[in-house]
């Protein structure tokens, strides 16, 4: 059995989110920052905005170090509660080995952030605790009613209300229930983390991929390497989120990439639930990792139960 992950503190009106940028550069989006943090505000929350947010390294915001710092004093601070990437992008893994988590440890907060922050969701649930795969500042719109589920459930979960999910059903579900650690991210990154001490051990959980951009030769290239390494050996089972903006190669695949899913997957028996609304899309519903969830898939439908 795997052991239950710390839960940092739910939040509550008077609390205080930092706002850090951990890889991509922000170039032209003050306009999404300042929407985050008139949202917080709107909750009872207080935000501040690192130093090097809209800092310029080239693809990056700010230097390794800059970036790094930003997060560093965030989980160092005592009086922050949560801490919310703006973007992903490409990054985060230059300064995993830089972080320390030994105040964090002391006050543990949430991380929060989706793509290229799968990269810290791995870091910080090996160091033990949970966090928050969830919209992120630049995922914002000038109206904010196209993004309404992914800031409902960002709030709900953020204050202490995990959302519950019912799955629109897929011809290609692998039928089937099971309970375990939700964990997981961004596809590339988690292929990323293989062999490094940010890989996470699948063992009894249940593990949540998305993509974005890639070619499907390139997921299934994903998939093979991970299952040669073991990944999923024991895993419980198996979230689909989106697999958004796929390329074309000039030679087609030739299936859908469900099917390259089950294909690739093919000699497990652990249930597998498409549909899941969460990543490169408007619909990003908000998914707490590290937390004990019920699966129960079928043709028709999948129910998704967070507990307590």
């Amino acid at each position: 059995m795997t052991s239950e992950l710390i839960r940092p503190p739910y939040l509550k009106a008077g609390d205080t989110v930092a706002i850090v940028a951990p890889s991509g550069i922000l170039k032209n989006r003050e306009r999404e920052v300042q929407q985050a943090k008139d949202l917080v505000k709107s909750w009872g929350l207080f935000a501040i905005v690192g130093d090097h947010v809209f800092s310029k390294a080239d693809h990056f915001a700010g230097t390794d170090y800059e970036r790094c710092e930003d997060i560093q004093n965030a989980m160092d601070d005592p009086k922050i509660s949560a801490i919310w990437c703006a973007r992903g992008g490409y990054g985060t893994v230059r300064i995993l080995d830089k972080l320390d988590y030994t105040e964090f440890k002391k006050n543990p907060k949430w991380i929060i952030g989706y793509s290229d922050i799968t990269a810290l969701h791995n870091q910080v649930h090996n160091e033990g605790f949970e966090s928050m795969h969830a919209l992120m500042c630049v995922s914002l719109k000038e109206d904010l009613s196209e993004v309404q589920n992914s800031i409902d459930t960002f709030k709900s979960a953020l204050f202490g209300k995990p959302q519950n999910y019912k799955l629109e059903g897929s011809e290609y579900n692998r039928v089937g229930e099971a309970s375990g650690p939700l964990v997981g991210g961004n596809l590339t990154m988690l292929h990323t983390m293989l062999g490094s001490d940010e890989s996470i051990d699948t063992s009894g959980k249940i593990l949540f991929i998305e993509e974005i951009g890639e070619y499907k030769y390139h997921i299934d290239r994903m998939l093979q390497s991970m299952k040669r390494a073991g990944y999923f050996d024991n895993c419980a089972g198996l979230i689909v989120g989106d697999m958004s903006k796929l390329r074309k190669n000039t030679t087609l695949w030739g299936t859908s990439v469900e099917q390259l899913i089950l294909d690739a997957l093919s000699e497990y028996n652990f249930p597998i639930a498409f549909n899941m609304p969460a990543g490169h899309e408007k619909d990003n519903r908000a998914l707490v990792l590290g937390r004990i969830i019920d699966i129960n898939v079928s043709k028709e439908t999948t129910s998704i139960i967070f507990e307590d």
